[in-house]
C-alpha cells in the first residue's frame, strides 16, 4: 500500500468512522431539538457550598448545543475559595461578553445533556489553585465581544485550557473533544502542555500534535483529536472521546 492510500485509510478510521458513528448517537438520544428550554438544572454532584466550608475546584464538560454535539464539548470552571458561602462558575461564551460569570448552575445540565466531571481537587489541595486561575480568567487576552470564535478557536475550551495551564501541578488533561483547546491563545506555536509533562506543538489550532504524560499522544487535524493515552489507559478518538479508563475520579 502507498502512503497515500494508507494515510487516506488511517484517516477515515481514526477520524471518518468515530464522527460518523457519533452522529448516529446524537441523532439517537434526540437531544438538541428544543434547546432553548433544554434542562439546565443540576445535576446534583456539588453539595450545598453553606455545608462545604472547604476549597473546592471543579472541571466541567457536557456536550455542546444542536449538531455541534455530534463532536464536541463545552468546558467551565468552578471555584470556590475556603469559608466562600457559593460557588462560582466561569464560561466563556458566544454571546454578550465572552466570560460569563454565574450565569448558569455550577454543576447544571448543559441545555439538556449532564456533565462529565474532567477535574476535581478539593481543601487544602484546591486552595492554592484557586488565586491563580483567578489570575487568568483576569488576564485572559481574548476576553472582549467578537473574540470569541467556535473554531479553531478562541472558544470556551480555549478559555479553560489557559486557566489550567496557570496550574500545571493540577495535572489536567481535557477530553479529545474538547474542539479549540489546542488553539495556541497565546500565539504560541509550540510550549509545554498545560500540565506542565510534555510539548504541544500547534497551527493555529487547524493542526497539531500533542505528547506528554498526562495528555499522552495526541494528534489533532482541524480540531478533531485522536491519540493514545498511557497514564489512564484510553484511545481517543473525534466525536467518541476517551474509550477507556475514565478521565477522573469520581469526586
Amino acid at each position: 500500500m502507498t502512503f497515500p492510500k494508507l494515510a487516506l485509510s488511517l484517516f477515515a478510521l481514526f477520524y471518518l468512522l468515530p464522527l460518523g458513528i457519533a452522529a448516529l448517537l446524537h441523532q439517537r438520544t434526540g437531544i438538541g431539538a428544543d434547546w432553548w428550554s433544554a434542562d439546565r438544572s443540576s445535576i446534583g454532584t456539588l453539595p450545598p457550598a453553606a455545608q462545604h466550608p472547604g476549597a473546592v475546584v471543579r472541571v466541567f464538560a457536557a456536550p455542546t448545543v444542536r449538531w455541534r454535539g455530534i463532536f464536541a464539548v463545552h468546558c467551565w470552571v468552578v471555584l470556590k475559595p475556603e469559608g466562600a458561602s457559593a460557588y462560582t462558575r466561569y464560561d466563556y461564551t458566544a454571546w454578550g461578553d465572552p466570560i460569563r460569570v454565574n450565569g448558569f448552575v455550577a454543576d447544571g445540565r448543559w441545555f439538556g445533556r449532564n456533565p462529565e466531571l474532567i477535574f476535581a481537587v478539593d481543601g487544602e489541595e484546591a486552595a492554592p489553585l484557586i488565586p491563580r486561575m483567578r489570575a487568568a480568567i483576569e488576564a485572559y487576552a481574548w476576553r472582549n465581544r467578537g473574540d470569541y470564535r467556535a473554531w479553531p478557536g478562541p472558544n470556551s475550551n480555549t478559555f479553560v485550557a489557559a486557566v489550567l495551564d496557570a496550574v500545571p501541578e493540577a495535572g489536567v488533561a481535557l477530553p479529545p473533544t474538547a474542539i479549540g483547546k489546542d488553539y495556541p491563545y497565546d500565539g504560541s506555536w509550540i510550549r509545554r502542555t498545560p500540565s506542565g509533562t510534555g510539548l504541544r506543538l500547534t497551527l493555529g489550532g487547524y493542526l497539531g500534535l500533542t505528547m506528554g504524560w498526562v495528555e499522552g499522544i495526541e494528534v489533532n487535524i482541524l480540531g478533531g483529536v485522536a491519540g493514545l493515552d498511557f497514564r489512564r489507559p484510553a484511545i481517543k478518538l473525534p466525536g467518541l472521546g476517551r474509550l477507556g479508563m475514565p478521565i477522573a475520579d469520581p469526586a
